[in-house]
């Protein structure tokens, strides 16, 4: 039997998931994101697919964020039809996030043809439109945590809970050869213990080879005190001043519902009477419903207060949803008193990017960076310390107090990784994937040097492919 795992996206990078799954003539791919970052990271999205999309028999979603699904739509345009297999709640997020981002690939594939006919070179098509997400969403699977299925004859696979965000997975498969039986586990992305809302990651113990993301590899959050005592810190110098408004760029499924729910908690502690909060993001909106339905898969903190208290829900607390363009313009005329929650949570698109504009160069607003943002995205800029932010082609200067919360990550650090990993018997195989270079180097480096036993471990590169008939050892075709 052909076995193989080939790596064609988040190899070196934290972007563009997917895995290319071969079973003899059978192929299933493991999620298939958008490619995000600069905008030259955004046209290899442009680029044909390195297989035939017509000829994959299943897709395996770890969940929702367009990192991981971006692609589906355009792999469905290009001829896929089989099931797309994703837990019950990632299938209803994707819905929401994926029409979302048609209306953006098609704004943007505008925008940018105007400048390509001007240079003379042919227009570009959209990567995919409204009607293919409407076809994708008919061939979602939704899965319950726990539920196994059937995806081939010799694959079979279970959904465990990630703790990333809402429906997020652990995908686990079982791979039967004549005689033999393989699984793989791949972490999707993890998520951390103790974080608000969601339950921690499972832990998993069985594995031929593990397939593990490394975003922050490299690097120890703070504690959740240490970040509820920061953030405390920050809102209190804020109101203090109380000349400026503060801004809160924020991935629109996860992070978003988070802050609401620590607003929620923490309004008398932070004093956010005084605050008008707004979370200015149809998307976010629609996804914090989402939410609010799923409560049954959330932590028993969450559940709990959700039954005691059914008309007060910790979501919906003290909090504006700014659905129109036009009330999310009149926030722009409020020079202060504002706690606006707005996408892109890396402040490469969305309604962010207006609110910058008009707040980031007052040294009295506040700008609170509380996600991982990726290489040669404003976001970046703005962590890296840039003196100026290109807004609409036209410079603003950087002269509000800008704050990273790194506690609020909702990637597993180094600890939490090595933690996770450790949990397998008999130091199962690794192969990274979803990290920058450096950053999975530093974590190999620090799980060898915790493991008593030595272990076949590595980073995946784009376009490498494994020979998994050759597991334990991590042979390379």
């Amino acid at each position: 039997m052909t076995m193989t795992l080939q790596f064609l996206g988040a190899a070196e990078e934290v972007t563009g998931s997917c895995h290319l799954l071969t079973l003899n003539d059978k192929q299933v791919l493991l999620d298939c994101g958008l490619i995000q970052g600069s905008k030259a990271d955004a046209m290899r999205n442009y680029q044909a697919f390195s297989f035939d999309p017509s000829q994959i028999d299943a897709v395996i979603l770890s969940h929702a964020h367009i990192d991981h699904s971006g692609r589906i739509p355009q792999l469905v345009k290009s001829g896929f039809t089989g099931p797309i297999y994703t837990h019950k709640a990632s299938a209803e997020l994707c819905a929401i996030m994926l029409k979302d981002a048609a209306m953006l690939q098609q704004r943007d594939t505008e925008r940018l043809n105007k400048k390509r006919l001007k240079k003379g070179l042919e227009p570009l098509q959209a990567l995919f439109d409204e009607q293919d997400v409407e076809q994708t969403v008919q061939q979602f699977i939704p899965l319950n945590y726990g539920e196994s299925v059937q995806v081939l004859p010799q694959l079979s696979l279970q959904l465990s809970d990630a703790g990333h965000i809402l429906g997020s997975a652990i995908v686990e498969l079982w791979i039967n050869e004549i005689g033999t039986r393989k699984k793989i586990v791949f972490s999707g992305d993890l998520g951390r213990e103790g974080m608000p809302i969601l339950d921690d990651p499972e832990i998993i113990h069985e594995a031929d080879l593990v397939l593990m993301e490394s975003t922050y590899g490299n690097r120890l959050h703070r504690s959740w005190q240490q970040t509820i005592d920061e953030l405390e810190q920050i809102f209190a110098a804020a109101i203090s001043g109380s000349q400026g408004n503060i801004l809160l760029p924020a991935f629109s499924v996860g992070r978003a519902q988070e802050l609401l729910y620590l607003f929620h908690l923490y309004a008398k502690q932070w004093d956010l009477s005084r605050w008008r909060i707004c979370l200015d993001s149809p998307m976010a909106i629609e996804a914090t419903k989402v939410y609010i339905n799923n409560y049954p898969v959330m932590d028993d903190d969450f559940k709990r207060f959700t039954q005691q208290h059914p008309g007060e829900h910790p979501l919906l607390s003290g909090v504006e949803f700014i659905q129109s363009t036009e009330q999310s313009m009149e926030l722009n005329e409020i020079n202060q008193g504002l706690i606006i929650i707005a996408g892109s949570g890396m402040c490469n698109g969305g309604r962010i990017r207006c609110h910058l504009e008009h707040n980031l160069w007052r040294p009295e607003c506040d700008v609170i960076i509380c996600g991982y943002q990726a290489i040669s995205t404003p976001g970046r800029m703005l962590v890296d310390g840039a003196d100026y932010l290109t807004i609409r082609g036209k410079p603003v200067k950087v002269a509000a107090k800008l704050h990273t919360v790194g506690g609020l990550s909702a990637h597993a650090d180094q600890a939490e990784l090595i933690h996770w990993y450790q949990q397998f018997k008999h130091s199962p195989p690794l192969v990274l994937v979803h990290g920058e270079q450096q950053v999975q180097q530093d974590l190999l480096a620090a799980i060898k040097a915790s493991l008593s036993q030595p272990a076949a471990m590595l980073a995946a590169k784009q376009g490498d492919k494994l020979n998994l008939s050759a597991l334990p050892e991590l042979v390379w075709l």
